[in-house]
C-alpha cells in the first residue's frame, strides 16, 4: 500500500468537500456542519489557511483542513479531518496528523487547536499520542449551543 499525503491546491475544493462528506457519513450525526460540506465551503478554508489530501495508492481517502485563529495568526485550528469508509480502519488519519504538524513547525506555528464533538471523544487518544492536552479553559465561539461543548485539545510546538 502506497500512501501519499499532499497539500491541497484550490482546484481541490471539490474533491475535499467530497471526501468530507464521505467521511461524515454514517459516523456523524446529521446536525453536523460537515454533511453539508461544499466546494465554496472548502474554497474559503483554503484560502484562509490550507488543507492536505490523503492518497492510498493513488486513491483519494481522506483530507484535513487548517486556518490560522482570527485573533492569533500564530496558533492553526485543525478542521474537518476524515478518512472515508473503504480506507478506515487502517490507522490512515495519522498520516494526515502528522503532516499537519511537521507543516506548522516549518511554518514556525506556535500552536495547534482542535475540538472534538462529545461521541467523538475516544478519539482524544489519538491526539494526546500525538503530544495535545485537553484545554477545557479554550472556548468553542461557533458552536451549536444545542450541542455539548466539545473537548478541546491543544498542542504546543517548539520553536
Amino acid at each position: 500500500m502506497k500512501i501519499v499525503v499532499r497539500e491541497a491546491s484550490l482546484e481541490d475544493a471539490p474533491l475535499i468537500a467530497d471526501l468530507t462528506r464521505k467521511a461524515w457519513a454514517g459516523k456523524c450525526p446529521p446536525t453536523s456542519h460537515g454533511h453539508r460540506d461544499t466546494w465554496v465551503n472548502v474554497n474559503e478554508d483554503l484560502h484562509a489557511g490550507g488543507a492536505f489530501i490523503l492518497l492510498v495508492d493513488g486513491i483519494p481517502a481522506g483530507s484535513l483542513r487548517w486556518a490560522p485563529l482570527d485573533e492569533d495568526e500564530s496558533i492553526w485550528k485543525i478542521r474537518r479531518l476524515g478518512v472515508i469508509p473503504a480506507f478506515c480502519g487502517q490507522n490512515l488519519s495519522q498520516n494526515l496528523l502528522e503532516a499537519v504538524i511537521h507543516h506548522a513547525q516549518l511554518c514556525e506555528i506556535s500552536e495547534l487547536r482542535l475540538f472534538l464533538h462529545r461521541y467523538l471523544e475516544p478519539l482524544t487518544s489519538l491526539y494526546e499520542a500525538y503530544g495535545f492536552e485537553l484545554a477545557p479553559e479554550i472556548e468553542f465561539s461557533t458552536r451549536n449551543t444545542m450541542d455539548p461543548p466539545p473537548v478541546m485539545m491543544r498542542k504546543i510546538l517548539d520553536p
